[in-house]
């Protein structure tokens, strides 16, 4: 049966040999390739170590050898820049394949049509796709909404949804919607959901793996009301750190895979400030505010600076960006700017741009948002002569410092902000947890903390008890 013939396929293309719930995946997926249905679904849900990036690489390669399209898609630029990697085709986000700018004029973005036909969309990442309506900008504001209404847009097109039901859900949100199978019937598709459970034994070699099952395993059975303990007991890949070590660790990190490949995970804008600031003046000896080889993350997007270059749609929230050249300072309306050329570590694109400077050490979006409150009066004052707020709103709205990049260093970031991504080498802080912050929220933060991680986790400043070396 022809199925089975493109089972045999993705199984050829696959570096092992499956396991037997592996084979039962190559099966499901080869019935719905070869389905007539006009709007099916393939729903594949898999926790670290469990294969499923190898398999649907390999069904990546398969496919594209049998001639039959697919488009590689993920939530972010660095999302998009993982699955790229670890298929060997290109990727793209989200946004940027589903949406397009209505006008040069216009910051807002609409559904765009979907010119494919007979495409098999594969997303990564799918615990991230949000549904919660909050982002206006683009199309309906419901992101889950939006893809699905454009794959399903087109002659032959379908969806395969692929991500880790551990993982953080969006924010403000208490699932992930786009990994419940309930939720996506309600589209009317015809939905074939798999979950890949056992970690296969190459994975169990692997401290920082173990580890993350272990986490999983009491999300799963809800035990989650004690602080977590860890295997250490021979692995190399996973190890405790305490204060007095990590200036020393980092600055091995940095020598041995590179900044760009080193991150520390935190739980709050405020301590990841924190260690942003220490990391710069006491491993990298930085004095000045900002320097050329600066990586900075940003945190709100972004739909002015990228008008003069076609390729670049908007600056997504959550970009990471080196400083290629540091320009014009600019103080006005109480705030500090810097005018910088900027290289997109994921993208691959540059950009003269202009940051607001006082954005990168805000410890909280509320305290974000007053700011801009700030600016947005200080720089309607220029416009006196306007008097309809519609226009005078219009002309705040297009003006360059109102639009000027809100960032953060990136050497530190929150789990949210890391999400999606993968380093090298990570080290997690998850600062004082006090027993009513040790729940599921907990557990899911601290298993995506962990699986970020390619080669080695540090934890630091974790309490004693959460080493036990018998386990």
């Amino acid at each position: 049966m022809l199925q089975n013939f493109i089972a045999s396929c993705i199984r050829g293309q696959l570096p092992f040999e499956p396991n037997e719930q592996q084979v039962n995946l190559l099966d499901e997926l080869g019935t719905f390739l070869m389905s007539t249905d006009k709007e099916k679904l393939f729903l594949l849900k898999g926790y670290a170590g469990t294969g499923k990036t190898s398999v649907i690489s390999a069904l990546v390669r398969a496919l594209n050898e049998l001639k039959q399209k697919t488009v590689l898609l993920a939530p972010t630029g660095r999302a998009a820049k993982v699955i790229s990697g670890y298929s060997g085709y290109p990727a793209f986000t989200i946004h940027k394949k589903i949406y397009r700018q209505k006008s040069m004029s216009d910051f807002r973005f609409q559904l765009a049509d979907n010119l494919n036909t007979h495409t098999l969309f594969i997303v990564d990442e799918a615990s991230m796709i949000s549904n919660s309506g909050a982002e206006t900008t683009f199309g309906s504001g419901r992101l889950l909404d939006d893809l699905i209404h454009f794959v399903y847009g087109a002659e032959g097109c379908s969806l395969l949804l692929l991500g880790d039901t551990a993982q953080l859900p969006p924010v403000m949100q208490p699932l992930s919607p786009a990994l419940e199978k309930e939720n996506l019937l309600g589209y009317g598709l015809k939905v074939t959901e798999f979950t890949l459970t056992h970690v296969v034994r190459q994975a169990l070699e692997s401290g920082i793996l173990h580890n993350a099952t272990l986490l999983r395993q009491q999300i799963t059975e809800e035990q989650t009301t004690e602080f977590p303990t860890f295997n250490l007991t021979g692995f190399n890949d996973i190890q405790k750190l305490n204060g007095a070590e990590l200036i020393d660790e980092i600055q091995k990190a940095y020598d041995g895979v590179g900044v760009e490949d080193t991150i520390v995970v935190t739980r709050s804008n405020k301590r990841a400030n924190i260690y942003n600031n220490g990391i710069r003046g006491r491993v990298m000896m930085k004095e000045d505010e900002l320097t050329n080889g600066d990586l900075l993350m940003v945190t709100r997007n972004n739909y002015y600076w990228n008008k003069p270059y076609k390729e670049i749609d908007f600056i997504a929230n959550g970009d990471i960006l080196q400083i290629v050249r540091v320009k014009k300072y600019h103080d006005i309306y109480g705030f500090r700017f810097v005018d910088l050329t900027l290289r997109s570590l994921d993208l691959e694109w540059e950009i003269d741009a202009r940051i607001w400077l006082d954005s990168l050490q805000s410890d909280s979006p509320t305290q974000m948002n007053e700011m801009t409150n700030r600016l947005f009066e200080a720089v309607g004052e220029d416009y006196p002569e306007i008097t309809t707020k519609r226009e005078k709103f219009k002309k705040i709205f297009e003006n360059e410092y109102y639009n000027a990049l809100q960032v953060k260093f990136a050497y530190a970031v929150t789990c949210h902000k890391a999400q999606g991504g993968q380093w090298k080498k990570v080290f997690i802080d998850p600062g004082q947890v006090s027993e009513d912050q040790i729940n599921s929220d907990f557990y899911r933060w601290l298993y995506t903390a962990v699986t970020r991680a390619t080669d080695t986790v540090f934890l630091v400043n974790f309490p004693n008890t959460a080493f036990d070396s018998k386990k």
